[in-house]
């Protein structure tokens, strides 16, 4: 068996990935677009989301290691399931053959590049259920410079806290370690909550909560939330000076002489 699927298997799972790929096969999204991405609100990703069709891409309710800090990166995916211990068996015999060392968990983080997010649907495991601690978190730190969603819990919180620059989605703490679960696939869909995650998948996580952007959708969620947000900055400015009120301005199109308006201060903005 193969914990990671082949190239062409990668590509043959994202044919709508406009972008380069990393020789694994995975969607790689341009560096400069993932950090236009970054200052995107998730309501502003989520509606374009919507109007394409991608009604199940959002998950709130995390525990945030850093409150307040945005995260965004390129999923790399994990899948773990209950252990059971003919397949747990199996999975080790491959790791040993593949040549992976030390825990299950481990062997994931050492997959990771810098700018990757890594994705784990540990299905919500408390007890026992911790897949890093604050040595494992250096690890991940070192290789992303980045961060993680971990459908499961942590450890070793007070150490992971100090990481300021490492941002990890968990579902909450425990003192206990990582038994019991086997790791079945890296770099496979997997479900995080409401949420379908895919390898190369952008993961943009703010205080709402997190958002998965296809890769064929994040040039247009960029240009949107762009878009939305030079609007809001004048139409804000606007309602501060009483000039409209909120029903003129809180509204899909605009009036004719507030898109005037609009464009015109757009293009004092620009000089």
């Amino acid at each position: 068996m193969r914990l990671e699927p082949p190239a062409d298997e990668l590509i043959e799972l994202t044919p709508l990935n406009p972008f380069g790929r990393f020789p694994s096969g995975r969607p790689r999204v341009p560096d400069g677009l993932i950090e236009r991405l970054r200052p995107a609100t998730s309501e502003e990703v989520w509606a374009v989301l919507r109007r394409h069709g991608y009604n199940c891409q959002f998950e709130g309710g995390w525990f945030a290691t850093q409150p307040g800090r945005v995260l965004v990166g390129r999923a790399v995916t994990a899948v773990f399931v209950p252990k059971r211990p003919d397949l747990h068996d199996l999975v080790a015999e491959a790791g040993t053959r593949d040549g992976r060392v030390g825990g299950q968990n481990s062997w994931v983080i050492d997959t990771l590049q810098p700018g990757d997010v890594m994705v784990v649907d540990m299905w919500g495991k408390v007890e026992n259920g911790p897949f890093v601690g604050d040595n494992l978190a250096n690890s991940l730190w070192a290789h992303t410079h980045a961060g993680a969603v971990i459908h499961g819990t942590i450890r070793d919180y007070q150490g992971i806290a100090q990481l300021t620059e490492l941002q990890i989605l968990c579902r909450g703490v425990h003192p206990s370690a990582i038994a019991d679960a086997t790791l079945w696939r890296i770099n496979g869909p997997v479900r995080i909550g409401d949420a379908t995650v895919l390898p190369g998948d952008i993961v943009h996580a703010t205080p709402t909560g997190v958002t998965i952007v296809p890769p064929h959708l994040v040039q247009a969620v960029v240009e949107a939330s762009e878009e939305t947000r030079i609007r809001d900055r004048f139409g804000h400015r606007r309602l501060r000076e009483g000039r409209y009120t909120p029903g003129q301005i809180d509204r899909s199109v605009w009036e004719p002489e507030i898109e005037a308006d609009f464009q015109a201060w757009r293009l004092t903005e620009r000089s």
